[in-house]
């Protein structure tokens, strides 16, 4: 007993581990809402210049969000607050027809979804990167939104060497 338990844990952690993952975190929402004023903001550090990354907005939703799509603005900045890449994007929590939530479950009513919104980007440097989301419906306060998040990962392309075209 004593042995299987470490091995479990281990292979839980094992399982976890993502190569492909740089830099993912979540910013929780305290009221169980997406409040205007709140535009959760993302630093995270960029390496390797050679390789293509997707960025992922990430929503954690109950089942209590009033529509099938929120609309999110996004900002990619550099170091130096220089706006990089910067857009608004539909992201569909619900089935447009059925009204079924998408995206993976968790514990319940919550539902967790990855909207990719920057594929296939080279970074034109190393150093530190920011992404900052805001909220862009008609209403202030977004009941329902619990968490909103960022996710970089490296592009599952096969690379070639850096001086090869």
């Amino acid at each position: 007993m004593r042995i299987c338990l470490p091995l479990l844990f281990l292979a839980l952690f094992a399982a976890g581990c993502d190569d492909t993952r740089v830099f993912e975190q979540y910013q929780d929402f305290e009221q169980r809402s997406w409040l205007i004023s709140e535009k959760p903001e993302f630093e995270f550090e960029i390496a390797n210049t050679v390789d293509q990354y997707t960025l992922y907005c990430n929503v954690r939703n109950s089942v209590s969000f009033p529509y099938s799509r929120l609309f999110v603005k996004y900002e990619l900045k550099d170091s130096t607050g220089k706006v990089l890449e910067g857009k608004m994007m539909p992201a569909f929590l619900f089935d447009q027809q059925t009204g079924k939530p998408q995206g993976s479950t968790g514990l319940g009513d919550i539902y967790d979804h990855r909207f990719p919104f920057i594929s296939n980007y080279r970074f034109p440097g190393p150093g530190k990167y920011s992404v900052s989301f805001e909220q862009f419906m008609r209403k202030d306060t977004l009941e329902g939104v619990l968490a909103v998040g960022l996710r970089v990962e490296r592009a599952n392309e096969v690379h070639s060497s850096a001086g090869e075209k």
